[in-house]
Formats: structure tokens, sequence, C-alpha cells
């Protein structure tokens, strides 16, 4: 009718399988051109107008819609449909309170309460009221038993609120009355994943993949529970059989990977570390666990490499650059060492493991004032710590300002005499010290 411009007439049904077809299909110019047409047709139709309004909703025109819902509710006041949709425009502006009202009203207009439920669901979660939430939800199961969405909605509640065990009993309701649900299997695992009853938590996944055998969430979440039970062939087994299902992706590689390697079957994991990183580049966990594999193999260049790789994806990442940092010193790298711890405190990782680090490095590159400015950032946070008193110390002797030296020893001392042994690591000279020797001589006699 509109490419030939001649007028066809159409009953009131078929406009509205029209109009609904192309909603449904997002095709709302479309839509609007089969609202205006059959309205022209059909000018009394109430359901034409409520279409309207829908579309009105969908590009926020959100005064039109209210002012035609008006007269739409003079012409048909105990009409179910005007008030869900005055719920979705109260929705759209954040009114969701009012939107619930309206919904209530609406509730006792219709004989189909199964959607309304559903809307009062949503409304409800946006106020963080999970408990009514998930009361709307259980309604919608009550009626139909495979609205699968509903039932995740239900879980979703019990976990907001943490209530698991609550989840659990809820849902070992639901498989009594539905056994052959995978969907609640699935969930019910979960559940027992969560808290940590992982025999359990395998069974009920077992038992989802037997009713389907096609279900990939089963199949993942069984072999992060069989990780969990450190059955680790039998995990890789299980995500081997998603990447036969569906696509593969980054993640199921990437675990794979860490079974293998939690078997030391290194050149398998790192196989399969490279199919994530190759599968996903922007996957920096997959660089960063090849990074950590060849650290502890002590192939420090290839960690070098990979880290550098998981740097370009996150370099706001401290521990990445902690990492970064430990690498470089076993390559003898220092300053790039130092950059790296730099970084790391630049990124809140003020950790005493970073300020030693840091201040050991530039003491060996000779910038002995730079590495007593880091310890007394250091002294701030961690007070009376003798890894800092030594240190400090030590750099005073160094930097001819033995009185200092002298305090920070004592400091040390009394705080643990026998990490002074750190000096002798560090600072060997200080403790060749005629002087330093008989302060450390007599203050043991002291304490003896």
């Amino acid at each position: 009718m509109l490419k030939t411009n001649n007028v066809y007439f159409f009953d009131l049904v078929e406009f509205e399988e029209i109009i609904i077809h192309y909603i449904d299909a997002g095709k709302h110019s479309l839509a609007k051109k089969a609202v205006k047409l059959g309205l022209e047709q059909h000018p009394q139709s109430v359901d034409l107008k409520l279409l309207r309004v829908e579309l009105y909703i969908f590009e926020n025109e959100l005064d039109k819609a209210s002012l035609l819902l008006k007269r739409v509710e003079r012409l048909e006041p105990s009409n179910d449909e005007v008030f869900i949709q005055k719920a979705s425009i109260s929705s759209k502006k954040g009114n969701h309170k009012e939107a619930i009202v309206h919904l209530e009203k609406a509730l006792t207009f219709t004989d189909d309460k199964l959607d309304v439920w559903s809307l009062l669901g949503m409304e409800f979660l946006y106020l963080d009221d999970f408990d009514n939430a998930r009361l709307s939800f259980a309604k919608c199961i009550d009626v139909d038993f495979e609205d699968y969405s509903a039932l995740y909605n239900v879980v979703y509640c019990f976990d907001m609120e943490k209530k698991h065990e609550e989840a659990i009993i809820y849902l070992n309701n639901y498989i009594n009355r539905n056994p052959y649900c995978e969907v609640a299997w699935h969930q019910l695992g979960r559940q027992y994943f969560i808290i940590e009853n992982y025999e359990k938590a395998l069974t009920s996944f077992d038992y989802a993949v037997l009713i389907d055998e096609s279900f990939i969430g089963g199949y993942l979440e069984k072999a992060k529970t069989l990780e969990q039970l450190e059955h680790y062939q039998e995990a890789i087994d299980n995500y081997l059989i998603t990447l036969e299902l569906d696509d593969p992706t980054a993640f199921a590689y990437v675990r794979i990977g860490e079974c293998y390697e939690r078997l030391k079957q290194y050149e398998a994991a790192v196989s399969y570390y490279k199919k994530a990183v190759h599968e996903d580049p922007l996957l920096d966990r997959g660089w960063i666990l090849l990074t950590n594999l060849f650290f502890n193999e002590e192939n420090y260049e290839k960690a070098s490499y990979y880290i550098s790789k998981a740097l370009k994806i996150d370099d706001d990442n401290p521990s990445y650059w902690r990492r970064y940092s430990e690498i470089k010193l076993r390559l003898n790298f220092f300053e790039e060492a130092v950059s790296g711890f730099e970084n790391c405190l630049a990124l809140n990782d003020d950790s005493l493991e970073i300020y030693i680090g840091l201040t050991d490095v530039l003491s060996f590159l000779g910038e002995f004032n730079d590495a007593v400015a880091v310890l007394f950032k250091a002294q701030k946070k961690y007070k009376n710590l003798a890894e800092i008193e030594y240190r400090l110390s030590g750099l005073f002797f160094i930097l001819n300002k033995e009185k200092y030296g002298f305090n920070h020893l004592i400091a040390g001392m009394k705080i643990d005499y026998d990490y002074h042994v750190v000096l002798k690591e560090i600072y060997p000279t200080v403790l060749d010290n005629p002087k330093v020797q008989k302060l450390l001589i007599d203050y043991k006699k002291a304490i003896e």
C-alpha cells in the first residue's frame, strides 16, 4: 500500500499485527506509518492509540504520550494497558514508586497478570526492593513454570540479599515440581558453588548437562567446580566440550591453561595461554599468566616481553608494575626497576615491599638521598619497623651523617636486634665501621 499509494482496507487486527511486527523488529518509522494509516481507517480504535503511545514512549516523547493516554483513559477508564503505559512513562522519568502504583492498578483490571507482575518486579528492582521484586517474579513462575527469565530474576534477588540458603530451598522446591529443567539445576549448582559446597554443586551441574547435552553454561560451571575440587584433568575435559559446542573463547582457553599449569604441564599451559591472547589480544589476564609462568621458570627475557604486553593494555594495574620491577631486577635493568616501583607508588600500591624494593635499588645506584626520601615517606605509614630503621642508619652513615646513623641504628636495635644483619647485605662498609661494631657489641651485652 505504501509503495503504490493505493488505499486498501485492513481490518483492525491486521493493522495491530503489522504495527507489533514492526515494533518487535525495531522498525519504528514503519510502525509509525502503520499507526497513522490505521487510525485514518479506524479513528476510534483505542488499541491503535495505545500503540501510538508506545511509540511515543520509545522515542522519549513522554509529554505527547501522557496527553494521548489521558484521552484514551476518558474513553476506557478500566483498560489495563492505559495504566501499564502510564507506569512505563513514570519509570522512564525515574518515578518508580509512581510506576508501581500504576501497575498495581493495572492488576485490578487485567485477566493476564503475568506481564504486569514481571513489570512490577523490574520496578521493585530499580528501587533495590529485592523482597518485593522476588515475590513479583515468583508469581510469574507460579503461572508459567517455564518462565526462565522470571526464575533468573528470583535467584538474582536472593543473590543480591546474599540469601543463598533460601535460594537453595526455593530451587529445590521448583525442581521437585519441574525436575527436567536444566536452568533450575544450573542455578542450584551456582548457589552451592557460592557457599562452597562443591560436591553438591557438581551434582547439580551434572544434572543440568544430562538434561541438555548442549548446555554450555552447565559445562563451564561444572568445569569451574571441578577446578575447586582439584580435578584438573576433568575440568579441562569439560572446558574442551564448550569449545566443541560453540566458538572458542579466550576465557575457556585461559582456564584450560591454568588447569595445565596446576598439573605442572607447563608446555600445554603456555600453548593455551597463547591461544587465549590470540583469540583476544586485549586480554591482559592472558599476558600476565604467560609472564608469571616464565618468571617462575626464570626465563626473565620472555617474562619481560609478556609483561610489556600486559602493561600496554592496562598500565594502571600496580600488580603488573610490581612484576615488571621484579623482572627488571632479575635482568639487572635497575633504572627500569626504579620506574616500575615508582609507578606502583603513584598507583597507591604503598606496601612496605614496594618502599623497601625501591630504596634498595636506589641505594645500589648510588642515589642515596633519593633512597632516604623514600624511607621517610614509608616511615609516615609504617612506624617502628626494623626494616626501615636499619636502612636509614646505613644510608646516613654513607652520607657521613653519623649522628643520624647512630640514632636510627639504636632505634633499629630496640625493635629487632638480630635484623642488623641486613646491613651486611646492603651496606657492608657500614657494618665494617669499628664504631658501629662496638655499638652492636655493647648493646648485645646490655640486653643479655
